[in-house]
């Protein structure tokens, strides 16, 4: 974020925003992330025209998001934006630390709301279980290595759709999250908000094989569950690289991500059967608003059975 060239006043104001965020409204780490960015892009913006936040009128705003557009930015980020600038200027209002609103009437760029990719189950099945454990064993320093790795990558995909954790809360995970006993992981997800999901039979194999196998080769004293290749604990980006590299050499031409296991898994439940509040609990989604995204995945589903199977479709 460029917070050097803004003026100390302008970056103190961010600031006092964003732990307003993190420590009044609890709102996770990368919500307060992306609204102190977009906070500082709008500062800077204002600082150039020689304005500031304080002295900022609609016109003003308008002429930001219109640059964010020229800029090639896309609609949802945009609409971020604008969520960032009502959030911060109702705040300010609110905190008598200004005697107006001048985002009370600007408005979001409407975004088109795409339906989450969804695996089929026979794909997921393949993806989570393509990491090459069978048929290898410890053999010497490098042989040992790469099967950790494969352990290690089999669990995290089996956690991603048997469990249907974020990718943040995957890289999150500590041995002690875990309670094989049970089948059960407690997760810490967004807004610090926890909750236990079940874990499926293969996802306990997986973990107790990492466990028992492969992690103590990579170990560093770090209660983490999962480290990356340097021996460090595992991140968003890793878990992001070893989807999309066996997803890429399994559905070539597809683009998977960490979400998308997540996303199947949520579908492939109500399409099993399950209700839409106990999915709703399982995703730890704050409304059920959020988990109907997935029913119009399953009625898409429905009409492509129709199509492919009826002889009159």
């Amino acid at each position: 974020m460029e917070q050097d060239a803004l003026p100390p006043s302008q970056l103190h104001l961010v600031r006092a925003f964003a732990d307003h965020l993190r420590l009044e409204r609890h709102l996770s780490m990368n919500t307060v992330v992306a609204y102190e960015r977009d906070l500082v892009q709008l500062a800077n913006f204002l600082h150039r025209s020689g304005s500031s936040l304080e002295d900022a009128d609609r016109t003003t705003l308008r002429r930001f998001l219109a640059q964010q557009h020229t800029l090639g930015y896309a609609r949802a980020s945009i609409a971020r934006r604008v969520g960032a600038i009502h959030t911060f200027y109702r705040w300010a209002l609110a905190d008598g630390r200004m005697p107006r609103d001048p985002s009370s009437s600007l408005g979001r760029p409407k975004v088109v709301n795409r339906l989450p990719t969804v695996l089929r189950p026979s794909e997921a099945e393949a993806l989570v279980e393509a990491p090459p454990i069978d048929g290898t064993d410890g053999g010497s320093g490098q042989q040992a290595a790469g099967r950790a790795i494969a352990l290690r990558d089999r669990a995290v995909l089996e956690l991603l759709y048997g469990s249907g954790l974020r990718v943040s809360e995957v890289a999150g995970l500590t041995v002690d999250s875990v309670d094989l006993a049970r089948g059960r992981v407690h997760v810490m997800g967004k807004g610090s908000k926890e909750r236990e999901v079940p874990m499926s039979d293969p996802a306990v194999e997986a973990v107790r094989q990492w466990l028992s196998e492969g992690r103590t080769l990579v170990a560093t004293g770090s209660p983490s569950l999962f480290f990356n290749r340097k021996g460090r604990p595992i991140g968003p980006r890793d878990i992001r690289a070893l989807v999309e590299g066996y997803s890429g050499r399994l559905l070539p031409g597809r683009r998977v991500t960490p979400h998308t296991l997540r996303h199947s898994y949520a579908t492939h439940l109500l399409e099993g059967g399950a209700d839409i509040r106990a999915v709703q609990e399982l995703l730890g989604h704050a409304t059920v608003a959020t988990t109907q995204r997935y029913t119009h995945v399953s009625r898409t589903r429905l009409f492509e059975v129709y199509e492919r199977s009826h002889p009159r479709a």
